[in-house]
């Protein structure tokens, strides 16, 4: 999966008059379809080396979608699901991928304790019926759907490499952690075999920053806002991750209730009231799989947990009402990333 990607190259010029000496790599940008978004990835190097670095980043992700897509009936999760339906109860041997991305997933539920589920893929697939028909789901097929999420519906062996679910029916769903963890992976990768260590991968809301770009003291990043018009944030990042998970486009209007993209495990439906959760941590898969915890739990709870999370960092945007200003409440280091955009 080579082809499909689009490059653009931009010439930066030096703004650290330390290094005025010293050739700057170019800047080049590429993006590509991968994981139902547009990937779009940025390197400084030579332009031989920046162009197979992307290609190769692509392919990684392309080669993880094939992994955790609970889009596609032959991904390696979806495969392992259905081993289980027909041998419920017997342990699945994992790819050492599908273990790592599961292994996280299962100490963020932990730490969460269950607001980030990775087993909520019976009630995701209820309530995209329910956004395409503005109807909640039935009552009883909800109930069902629940009886199949929690923790204990998961259970990892990492010395044998394998996993057991406990019921037929248990869909696994990486929408919460899967971008992140991808962009971890094209950042090690373009470090380990391309030598590229000042490099940055986006995927919608899901921003992971290796290296500050030549003469930089970081990675400049919008804060997407809770709504149009809202007071722009912008951050700067270095070897550290952003990821935002608000309801400014991805919405379902039901019964006259708003209803976010992002599922309560506990409930099975989108979150209501209109909130922005931002995270930082020091990789993707944390700051990915921590919007989505965060943004279930009330704003106190959703401090503490982030607290749990090694340099973490959270920005919580709430509004009542569209009568009323944004309230905004933060962790007490998350100020120290804010900046203006360098000129």
């Amino acid at each position: 999966m080579r082809a499909g990607f689009f490059v653009a190259v931009v010439l930066v010029h030096c703004t650290n008059p330390a290094a005025a000496g010293a050739a700057e790599p170019p800047r080049f940008e590429f993006e590509a379809k991968r994981m139902g978004t547009t990937f779009r990835l940025v390197v400084y190097a030579d332009g031989a080396t920046a162009t197979k670095a992307a290609a190769a980043g692509f392919e990684r992700v392309a080669a993880l979608e094939a992994v955790m897509s609970d889009y596609r009936a032959d991904s390696e999760v979806m495969l392992a699901c259905k081993a289980n339906d027909a041998a419920p109860g017997r342990p699945i041997r994992l790819s050492d991928d599908l273990l790592a991305v599961l292994t996280r997933s299962a100490e963020m539920s932990r730490v969460s304790g269950g607001a980030f589920d990775v087993t909520v893929g019976p009630l995701s697939k209820l309530w995209r019926i329910s956004r395409k028909t503005q109807e909640l789901p039935d009552a009883k097929e909800l109930a069902a759907a629940l009886a199949l999420v929690g923790p204990d519906k998961l259970a990892l062996d990492p010395v044998a490499k394998t996993m057991t679910l406990a019921k037929p029916g248990v869909r696994l769903d990486f929408g919460g952690v899967g971008k992140g963890f991808a962009a971890d992976e094209v950042l090690k990768l373009l470090k380990r075999d391309f030598g590229i260590s000042s490099a940055l991968v986006a995927a919608a809301g899901d921003i992971t920053c290796g290296d500050a770009p030549p003469g930089q003291p970081g990675w400049a990043v919008d804060i997407a806002p809770l709504r149009k018009g809202g007071p722009k944030r912008t951050l700067t990042l270095a070897n550290a991750s952003v990821s935002t998970s608000g309801d400014l486009e991805q919405v379902a209007l039901i019964a006259g209730v708003r209803y976010s993209h992002v599922l309560n495990p506990k409930t099975g439906l989108g979150l209501t009231g209109r909130r922005s959760v931002t995270v930082i941590a020091r990789d993707g898969t944390t700051a990915d799989g921590a919007t989505k915890g965060a943004s279930v739990l009330p704003t106190e709870r959703a401090l503490e947990f982030v607290a749990k999370l090694p340099g973490a960092e959270v920005l919580i945007v709430t509004q009542l009402d569209d009568a009323k200003p944004e309230q905004a409440t933060n962790s007490p280091g998350f100020a120290r990333f804010l900046a203006q955009r360098s000129p």
